[in-house]
């Protein structure tokens, strides 16, 4: 009714047109429960001619949050929600139940409208018509519950497209870091068969037919180098189209048993003119009876070539890097790579993880940026655990662990 002609009826009009007694009849579409519900509107159509009350009909499948709200077990359910207090008539037999408490409801009605009436008549002086309206308003208790059930279920729509953003987010974000971590790998392989392919080719004598001043040994090994390097690269690229295409968060790995310590020896190989180059000398200490890992051979060579490349980087010439494997418990192998260069500044070794994180005194310099952020994702994948420390001497000491594979 609109206020303003709710504001025209008399006190005892006002009071009755509020309809003191409502009603909800939950129902639901199985066939079984037509019956039943049938006979329930057909009672109270009956005493609709002798009672003012107000009924709302709620199919529980459209609106199951006003069904929620109530905690409903079962429907049919009919529920007094006005006056107080609120009651639940269910099972079998509704209309049974509701002949036995149909006079008791009017009773209330009629208990409640008298003190309406009462309260009515001696605050009617000091309520002016903005809060009579308001105070009829609050009264109109099945159309408060049914916008409340509304707001729950649109909070409820709201939240869960919230969290659907957000995982879109972490996924274009995901998407954005393993590209530019990807892309940012490509350059060591791209660059170690570039050298490969320029050392062969400024060493080929066309007319000849043959290499000069390379001994077929290492002809042979440069066109292996070139034939590996290229393999990565056809990979990366595929793990580059992968990503796009895909609605993953975490770093896709494919693991197996793997013989950490061959695959340690194998990229120091790859590496070596590298250090050669700065006159680095190489101090190794890998056993060889480390036991297999369980990893992805490829994702723990993308590591191990990122710490590599990052300790020939910054160690200074005639400088030295360590590198060593460590049995440390029957579930756990660690791998270690250690500098003689300046070192991580302390309060720096935790974010020196972070994506695009720089030391101040690298801004200058590539490295320590997205390659880092790449392999603690990677060992994170392998519930690894991946960290830096100081050398005694000076220089950083970075350790990783992978689990062994079971036997």
């Amino acid at each position: 009714m609109p206020i303003q002609d709710f504001m025209q009826l008399s006190q005892e009009q006002r009071i009755y047109a509020e309809a003191p007694l409502q009603l909800i009849l939950f129902v639901d579409g199985r066939p079984k429960s037509k019956q039943q519900v049938q006979r329930i509107r057909s009672y109270l159509k009956e005493q609709e001619a002798k009672y003012h009350f107000e009924l709302q009909i709620v199919d529980v499948g459209k609106q199951p949050y006003l069904a929620e709200h109530f905690k409903l077990v079962a429907t049919p359910a009919l529920i007094k929600i006005h006056p107080d207090p609120r009651q639940i008539l269910a099972g079998g037999n509704i209309v049974g139940q509701l002949k036995i408490w149909w006079s008791k409801w009017q009773v209330a009605v009629e208990s409640y409208l008298n003190s309406q009436l009462n309260t009515e008549g001696n605050d009617v002086n000091g309520i002016d018509g903005k809060n009579q309206a308001s105070a009829a308003a609050s009264k109109d208790s099945i159309n408060s519950l049914v916008v409340s059930a509304e707001l729950i279920q649109l909070s409820d729509e709201i939240f869960s497209l919230k969290q659907e953003n957000e995982k879109l987010q972490e996924q274009l974000q995901f998407k954005d870091r393993v590209i530019a971590m990807l892309a940012h790998d490509l350059r060591n392989p791209l660059t170690a068969a570039a050298i490969a392919i320029e050392t062969l080719q400024s060493n080929y004598n066309r007319d000849r037919g043959e290499f000069i001043r390379l001994k077929p040994a290492m002809a042979e090994y440069l066109l292996k180098q070139a034939r590996s390097q290229t393999r990565i690269i056809d990979r990366m690229i595929a793990e580059l189209l992968e990503v796009a295409r895909g609605q993953e968060t975490r770093i896709p790995i494919v693991p197996q048993k793997v013989a950490i310590g061959k695959l340690f020896l194998e990229v120091l190989d790859e590496m070596r003119s590298s250090y050669v180059l700065k006159s680095l000398e190489l101090e190794k200490d890998i056993p060889e009876d480390l036991p297999f890992v369980y990893a992805d051979p490829e994702r723990i060579r993308q590591v191990l070539v990122n710490l590599l490349d990052n300790a020939i980087k910054y160690t200074p010439e005639s400088g030295k890097i360590i590198v060593s494997g460590l049995h440390r418990t029957t579930q756990k192998v660690q791998i270690s790579v250690g500098d003689s260069g300046p070192g991580i500044p302390e309060d720096n070794r935790d974010r020196i993880f972070e994506n695009h994180f720089r030391l101040e005194r690298d801004e200058s310099k590539e490295g320590y940026g997205i390659g880092l952020c790449l392999c603690q994702r990677i060992i994170q994948a392998h519930y690894g655990k991946i960290w830096v420390d100081n050398t005694p001497n000076g220089g950083a000491w970075f350790h990783f662990t992978l689990p062994v594979y079971p036997t």
